[in-house]
Order: structure tokens, then sequence, then C-alpha cells
């Protein structure tokens, strides 16, 4: 089944709403066994919102509407799809005398205007709307299904679930649609496609590579029974593995501070952080999981060069080496493992920019980890603005201790 999403609404389009319907209905479709080929958005105009309508009747046998069920005059999806279908709407009784009784059940007279969502075409079945006052439409007609929906989201999700997916689900059978993200971490996006080539022309499953600010995502998508797909899926995955080795660190709805925050707590380990330029980003992803006060002991930002001499820094070698550099980094580490007595200390230095510093880069990134006395360094230099520069240099340095942690002691 060949699927397409339309999103009906001007305010939408003038990006005074966020169009959160699409993505969900979106998310819906894989577990059905639908392929989804289009998604659009459309202004609150009859004449256009049936031309959109008319092509998606011609490419695709399912049309999820969202939007445009209300009672105002620019509530347009009821009309327009019974114009696409040359049929007439009629008030239907029934609905009628429900859509009384739930302005009666909450004290108020119905508006007029409100009549119209009572209406219905021959070919439409309507939908139980149990949060509001427009009911859904399920309508087929020569080979087609097509959805109406309403815009308020929680109105839009109650129906797809209750009234939609089961539908949906008797219709299609066992057939579904299974997804798994592999996400990596230093590998870039051309040397990531280059060396999974001669996987990316699988068709089970089918393989590409997404860009994202944890890194390089590997998404897998494998259809078929439930069986068929896992076991695609699993294939898929080892694959996969197989080439990037441990520069994948997580799937699906990983994060990488979580992950890192699993492996300190497997190996009893706790962590503090000094921070320069990252100005405390680094302290605040790492607090962001569940549980963090577990391992995380606290975190120093230092900025200025006092801070970091306060805190346990050498000045001789800010002085000899500069503090942006590998040799302050690695002892920011020492210092804040030892002043928070924590096994494992973290230190970020650099340049955000956007001037150069020492006569350094902007976008030039030192990393210092220090696992109970054994200390390290990583250099990196990065391309982008302040802000993406620092969070990229947060994603490194928990990737460079994750990976300190997997490998063996």
């Amino acid at each position: 089944m060949k699927a397409e999403i339309i999103a009906v609404g001007t305010e939408l389009l003038l990006g005074e709403i966020v169009d959160t319907n699409s993505p969900y209905l979106a998310s819906q479709l894989p577990p059905l066994g639908v392929d989804l080929y289009f998604i659009s958005t459309v202004g609150d105009n009859p004449a256009r919102l049936v031309e959109l309508l008319g092509r998606a009747w011609e490419r695709s046998d399912l049309i999820l509407l969202s939007g445009g069920l209300g009672p105002t005059e620019d509530d347009i999806t009821r009309e327009a799809v019974a114009r696409l279908l040359g049929e007439e709407m009629r008030v239907d009784p029934a609905l009628e005398k429900w859509l009384r009784e739930v302005f009666a059940s909450r004290g108020l007279p119905m508006p007029p205007r409100n009549i119209k969502q009572a209406a219905l075409i021959p070919s439409a079945v309507p939908l139980p709307n149990p949060v509001g006052t427009a009911p859904g439409w399920w309508v087929e007609k020569k080979g087609r299904l097509l959805v109406a929906l309403p815009g308020p989201p929680n109105e839009l999700q109650q129906m797809w679930e209750k009234e939609v997916q089961p539908r949906l689900k008797a219709r299609l059978g066992e057939e579904v649609i299974l997804t798994r993200t592999l996400k990596t971490f230093g590998i870039h996006e051309a040397a990531a496609d280059e060396a999974l080539a001669p996987l990316l022309s699988s068709l089970q499953p089918t393989i590409g590579l997404y860009v994202r600010p944890d890194g390089i995502h590997v998404r897998l998508a494998a259809k078929g029974s439930p069986v068929e797909a896992r076991e695609a899926l699993e294939r898929g995955e080892a694959e996969v593995r197989l080439v990037l080795g441990d520069k994948v660190w997580g799937v699906d709805a990983d994060t990488l501070e979580g992950v890192v925050g699993r492996l300190l707590v497997e190996r009893g380990l706790t962590l503090a952080t000094m921070e320069s330029f990252t100005g405390g980003l680094l302290a605040h992803v790492i607090t962001n999981v569940p549980g963090s006060s577990r391992y995380f002991l606290g975190g120093v930002v230092a900025y200025s060069n006092g801070a970091k001499i306060r805190h346990g820094v050498d000045g001789g070698l800010i002085e000899r080496f500069g503090a942006v550099s590998p040799q302050a980094a690695q002892a920011m580490a020492t210092a804040v493992r030892r002043d928070l007595r924590a096994d494992v200390g973290l230190a970020t230095t650099g340049v955000a920019g956007p001037g150069p510093l020492e006569g350094k880069a902007p976008g030039t990134v030192h990393i210092g980890l220090d696992v109970k006395g054994k200390v390290s360094a990583l250099s990196l230099t990065y391309l982008f603005d302040r802000s993406r520069i620092k969070r990229m240099a947060a994603n490194a340095v928990l990737f460079h201790l994750r990976r300190a942690l997997i490998e063996p002691a």
C-alpha cells in the first residue's frame, strides 16, 4: 500500500503552528507495512486542496488528511473531499444528535456553524472523536482509501489509535516495515558512504546514511512478515557493524551520554569534568541522563587561565604550551579528577571563535582524559559555527571516554 499525508491549514504555511501531525502519522505507518511516498502541506484554499487531493487520488492507495474538520468557514476538508469524489454532503441525523449531546453535556448550546461537523458524503463512514467535536471520515471508493482526521494533535492521535489503526491492521494483514538506526561517531559521511558502498544497494534491508549532531546515523529498513523483517534487520546490522567496528556507539533511541553513563555504572567508576570553551555544556549533557548522580561528582568551568590554575593546573605548563593545547587538556583532566576525587577526569579546551586564540584557528579542540592516572589527549578541528563547535566537542569527549571504557584493561 502506497500512502501519502496531507496537512491542511494556512497557519502551517505561515509558520504560526508547527506540523506535528505529519511526523506522528509517518511514524505509525511502518509497523503496518505501509510505504509513505509523499507528505504535503496546503493552505485553506478549496481549489488548491482539491488539486492536491486529485494528484494524491491518482498516485496513492491511502491518503491521510489532518486538519480542516472544524466548524468555521475556512475548515474546508470535507467540502474538498466531496468535490473530489463528486458526492453531495448531507447532515447525518445520528451525528447531529451526538454533536448536540456533546454540547449539552458541557452546558452549552450548539452554535449553528457546528452543524457542518455532522455532514457526511455517501462514501464516508464517521470516525468517533472522544475528545472533540469533529468526527473523522473513513472513505473507501474505487480501490482507494481516504482518512480525514482532526487537526488538534490529541484528537488526531486518539482517533488514530482507537479507530484508524485497528481498521488498517485488519485490512493489511501481517506485513510490516521494521527499522533500526545504528549511530556512529568519528567517521565522516563520505568515508562512511565509501566503507558501506557494497551494502548500500541492498533491498532487504535498505540502508541509508544521515548526518546528525551526534554523528552519522545508518538507518536500516526491512519489509515482510515480522519474522522476515526482523531477520533481515539483524543480518544487515551485523554487516554494518563488521565494516564500521567500534565507531558504532548506539542503536535507535540511545544517546551518547546515556551509553557512557551505563558504562560508568557497570564499571563502578565516578566522573568529574573541567571545561574551558564548552562553558559547562559537557556537564549539562552528562546530567541530562536520569540517575547520572550515581557516577557524576561535579564539574568546573575554568574559562580563564587563572581559574584553571586555581583548580590545580600548573601555570608553568600553560605558559609553555598555551591553554589551548593537548598538554593543557591533559593537565585539566588530571586536576579535576584529583580535586573532586573521581576515578575519571574529562576536560575540554579550544577555540570556539569567531576569532583565533593563542594563534590557533577557530574550531581547534583539545580533549583531555584521565582514567585512574592513565592520561590521554585527542586533538580535533571543526569548521562550524561557535555553538556547533561546542556541541561537537561535547560529543567527541564522550565518544573518547566511551572508547577508553570499552578498551581492554
